[in-house]
Formats: C-alpha cells, sequence, structure tokens
C-alpha cells in the first residue's frame, strides 16, 4: 500500500508541477474577454437588424398602401361591367355603321341605276319604239301560228286562251290565266304540240 500512495504522491507533484495559476487565470481572462466581445458583436448585430427590420417595415406599408386601389379608381366589378358595356357599345356601333355603308352603298348603286335609265329615257323614241314592237309582234304571232299556236278571244276582245293544235291534227284549248309555273306552263304546250 505504501507503493501505491507514494505513486499517488508522484502523480500529485507532477500535476502540481503541470498546473500554473497564472496560466489558468489568463486563460479565464481570455475566456471572459471573448464571451463580452462576441457579446458585443450579437448586440451591434441584433440592433442592425433591428434597424432594417424598421425599415422593411415601412417599406411593406408603403407597398401595401400603393398596391391598395385608390378611392377614385372603380373596383374590378364596375371596371369590368364598364368594360363590358364599352365592348357592347362598340359592337353597336360597328352594326350601325355597317348598316349605313350597306345602305349608303345601296342607294348609290339605285342612284347609278336611275341616272342611266335618265340616260336611256332622253335618247328614247317612243314612236320608234311602237314601231319595232308592232312589226315584231304581228311576225311573232305569225311563227306562233304556224307552229300550230293560235290565241283565242273572249266576248270583251281579250286573250283567253291559246289554241294548241297537236301533230295529229287534234286541237287542245289551254287557258291562259293558269296557276303553273311558266316553265310548266310552257312544257305543257310544248307537249300538246308535239303529240
Amino acid at each position: 500500500m505504501s507503493i501505491e500512495i507514494s505513486e499517488t504522491i508522484k502523480v500529485i507533484v507532477e500535476m502540481a508541477a503541470m498546473m500554473d495559476p497564472e496560466d489558468d487565470y489568463n486563460t479565464i481572462v481570455e475566456a471572459e474577454e471573448k464571451v463580452k466581445a462576441s457579446r458585443a458583436q450579437r448586440e451591434k448585430e441584433l440592433e442592425e437588424i433591428h434597424t432594417n427590420l424598421k425599415a422593411l417595415s415601412k417599406t411593406l406599408e408603403a407597398a401595401k398602401q400603393s398596391a391598395k386601389r385608390p378611392k377614385s379608381v372603380p373596383s374590378a366589378e364596375t371596371h369590368a361591367a364598364t368594360v363590358n358595356e364599352l365592348d357592347n357599345s362598340k359592337l353597336s356601333l360597328a352594326k350601325s355603321i355597317s348598316d349605313a355603308e350597306n345602305m349608303l352603298a345601296s342607294q348609290e348603286a339605285e342612284l347609278a341605276a336611275l341616272k342611266e335609265e335618265c340616260q336611256n329615257l332622253e335618247h328614247y323614241d317612243p314612236a320608234n319604239e311602237h314601231e319595232k314592237d308592232l312589226d315584231g309582234t304581228a311576225l311573232r304571232l305569225k311563227i306562233y301560228r304556224g307552229m300550230g299556236f293560235d290565241i283565242a278571244m273572249d266576248d270583251r276582245n281579250q286573250a283567253s286562251n291559246i289554241l294548241v293544235r297537236s301533230q295529229t291534227g287534234d286541237v287542245h284549248l289551254i287557258p291562259l290565266n293558269n296557276d303553273q309555273s311558266q316553265a310548266e306552263y310552257t312544257r305543257q304546250l310544248w307537249n300538246l304540240a308535239v303529240s
């Protein structure tokens, strides 16, 4: 046991030689200074962050205010309704303009036709035209009679029926006032003529 005690004493002496209270004191003072410097640095950073936070809060408030719709500007719904109303008005005006342009074009065409008719009437000779019509009518009547068509007159000396002589020699009486279309009426007359 005495060996153990002597060994313990030896370890204590060696440890005492290794321990230097002045060195420990300097280490503690250094650590305290570092803690104070670190605390001062953190407080300074915290102050800067707080200052930045205040500036950013002011910027945020200003942005919120500028993002709000001013009272003089209509709401989104009112604006959309106004835009729709203006679009409808625009379409209505465009239709009115188109209708007016169409009417103008129609009236211009009518005016051109009336001017042309006026010129034709200025150069028109009724006596000469009447002569042409009389000669043409008589000639046409002669041709129609030769083909087997003749006009029958009523009591008032008005044309009332058409007499059709077929190739077989039969005579058919067809009334002039027929409800058929002109094409069907003509087809009927020719069918009777060639039968």
